[in-house]
């Protein structure tokens, strides 16, 4: 699924116009971002929790020349899902 596709089905869902449906999709995800970058989590009770870790620095090989070089430590977002919603996929899998 698609940033469209999931506008529609928020729209057919919500019963309200697409257009309405972009914005509050549009405003969510904003409001998730600007969280995130001020190191704070947002948790979606029965959804899940997103939040934000540091990575270290660390030496890697380039494969192609096989030279080491040092990646700088940065600040990377991350999903957990909730169990609520671990279990719906489980349940949808394994009903196939």
């Amino acid at each position: 699924m698609n940033k469209s596709q999931l506008v529609s089905a928020i729209a057919d869902k919500a019963e309200i116009s697409q257009s309405k449906a972009e914005k509050a999709l549009i405003a969510a995800l904003d409001s998730i971002v600007s969280t995130l970058t001020k190191g704070e989590a947002v948790s979606l009770v029965g959804f899940g929790s997103f939040g934000v870790k540091k990575r270290a620095a660390r030496k890697v090989r380039n494969p192609r020349t096989g030279q080491e070089m040092l990646i700088k430590e940065a600040v990377v977002p991350f999903f957990k899902a909730g169990k609520n919603l671990k279990d719906v996929v489980d349940s949808k899998e394994t009903a196939k």
